[in-house]
C-alpha cells in the first residue's frame, strides 16, 4: 500500500502503542501527514522533546469523548488507528462509568466522526479480555468490537470501513506487569497472583507491525488475531527477577487465570492463515471478501487459549525479550 499520499491519525497517540507506531511509520512508511491525537499535553510535549517532531507530524489535543473535536481532527484523514482507551482492569472496576465513557462512548464518537468525515479505513485495538469478559474493561472492549464490526453497515454509499485487531498482553508497554516486577526486584520480593496463571504475550513492535499489516489488508468487519506465544506469569517473574522471592497474593477481582483470544462460539467464522486468524463477521451484507481463498476454516471446537497454546516461551527466551525493555524503563 502506498502511504506517502495518505493522512493517518492515531488516537491515544502518546501511549506506548502510539509512540512506537509513530516511530515505525516515520521511519518506514512516512505518510503525507501523521496526526497524534491525545488529551495529555505533557505527554505530547515529552514526545517532542525526545525527537518525535517531524515536519509531517501534527499534535492534536483532544479527547475521544468530545465528538466535535473528533470531527474536526478527522477532517481530511484517510486512515485512523483507534488506540485510546482506559486499560487498567482495577481502575475500570473502580471507575466503571469512566471506562464506559471512554471505551464505549468514545469509540462511538470515533465511528461517527469517521463516517461523517468519509475516512477510508479505521482499525481499532482490542484485547483478549474482550473474549468471554469477566471484568468491566473486557466488557467495554467487547462492546467496542461489536460496534466497529457492525458500523460497516452504517457506511451506506461511503467508502469508510472498520475492522479490529485483538491480541494479548504487550510486553513493552508501560501498562504491563514488567515495570512492576522491575520495581519490586529492587526490594527482593516479587508478587504474583497465582503461579498457574498464563498469558498471551506480544512485543510492542510486533503489535505495531501487525496493526499496520492488518490496516493494509482489511476489507471491513474482520477481527484480526495474531498467532503469538504464551508464558506463565511465574516464569516472567523469574526472568525479570531471578534472585527475588516470589509471593503469591491471590487473584484480584476481574482477573482471569488464563486468557482466550478466540472462543468456541466464534470458531465457525474463523479463517486460519500462516501467522494469524481472521474472525469474519457472522452476518454482514457489506462483507464481500472470502478469506477462505487465502486460508482455511478451523474446527467448530477450536479455542485459542493461553493455557492450551502450542507455542510457549521459557525463562531464557523471556529474558531475551525483556532485556531491551528493561533498559528502556530504567534509562
Amino acid at each position: 500500500m502506498d502511504w506517502k499520499n495518505k493522512v493517518v491519525l492515531v488516537t491515544g497517540g502518546t501511549g506506548s502503542f502510539g509512540k512506537k507506531f509513530i516511530q515505525i511509520m516515520l521511519r518506514e512508511h512516512p505518510p503525507a501527514k501523521l496526526i497524534v491525537f491525545s488529551r495529555d499535553e505533557q505527554k505530547q510535549h515529552e514526545m517532542r522533546q525526545t525527537g518525535l517532531d517531524h515536519p509531517n507530524l501534527r499534535y492534536f489535543i483532544g479527547d475521544v469523548r468530545d465528538y466535535p473535536r473528533m470531527r474536526r481532527a478527522f477532517e481530511g484523514v484517510d486512515y485512523v488507528i483507534h488506540a485510546a482507551a482506559l486499560k487498567q482492569v482495577p481502575a475500570c472496576e473502580y471507575n466503571p462509568m469512566e471506562a464506559v465513557k471512554t471505551n464505549i462512548l468514545g469509540s462511538s464518537n470515533v465511528i461517527d466522526a469517521a463516517l461523517d468525515s468519509n475516512v477510508e479505513k479505521v482499525i481499532a485495538l482490542s484485547t483478549d479480555k474482550a473474549v468471554n469478559p469477566i471484568n468491566l474493561y473486557g466488557a467495554t472492549k467487547l462492546a467496542a468490537e461489536k460496534m466497529f464490526v457492525q458500523s460497516n453497515a452504517y457506511a451506506g454509499g461511503r467508502k469508510t470501513r472498520f475492522s479490529c485487531v485483538r491480541y494479548g498482553n504487550v510486553v513493552g508497554s508501560r501498562g504491563s506487569v514488567v515495570p512492576v516486577f522491575l520495581r519490586q526486584r529492587e526490594e527482593g520480593v516479587v508478587t504474583i497472583t497465582d503461579e498457574r496463571m498464563t498469558r498471551f504475550w506480544i512485543s510492542l513492535e510486533q503489535g505495531v507491525r501487525f496493526v499496520i499489516r492488518c490496516l493494509e489488508e482489511m476489507h471491513g468487519g474482520e477481527v484480526f488475531v495474531p498467532k503469538i506465544p504464551s508464558m506463565t506469569v511465574a516464569d516472567l517473574a523469574k526472568a525479570v527477577a531471578p534472585k527475588a522471592k516470589i509471593n503469591i497474593i491471590g487473584i484480584r477481582p476481574g482477573e482471569k487465570l488464563h486468557e482466550v483470544l478466540i472462543s468456541e462460539d466464534e470458531a465457525r467464522t474463523v479463517i486460519e492463515l500462516d501467522d494469524m486468524y481472521v474472525v469474519q463477521p457472522a452476518e454482514a451484507l457489506w462483507f464481500g471478501h472470502d478469506w477462505a481463498k487465502v486460508g482455511k476454516p478451523i474446527s467448530d471446537e477450536f479455542r485459542y487459549a493461553s493455557n492450551t497454546n502450542t507455542d510457549w516461551l521459557n525463562v531464557e527466551q523471556i529474558k531475551k525479550i525483556i532485556e531491551p525493555i528493561e533498559f528502556d524503563f530504567e534509562k
